[in-house]
């Protein structure tokens, strides 16, 4: 179950996630009102990253691929089924 938390919390992070434009590159930021030992997973897995003391946190090109797989897998998927 904690392998699917933290799938659907990276799931969760880039489909509410927003490009912001304002920094040197592009990048994809999202609030994390998530569990912290997900985002700390994820962090660890280079999917994303943030400060502690931040309210938000962006995805890494790493993270941004993976979730993409996780809508094929969660969304995309379900679909195929119906």
């Amino acid at each position: 179950m904690k392998k699917e938390i933290e799938e659907l919390t990276l799931l969760l992070l880039y489909l509410t996630s927003w490009k912001e434009e304002d920094v040197p590159e592009t990048i994809r930021r999202s609030w994390k009102g998530y569990s912290f030992d997900a985002l700390d997973q994820l962090q660890d897995r280079d999917y994303l990253r943030g400060g502690i003391k931040s309210k938000s946190v962006y995805l890494t090109e790493a993270g941004i691929e993976q979730a993409k797989q996780l809508i094929e897998k969660y969304i995309m998927g379900e679909k195929k089924d119906e």
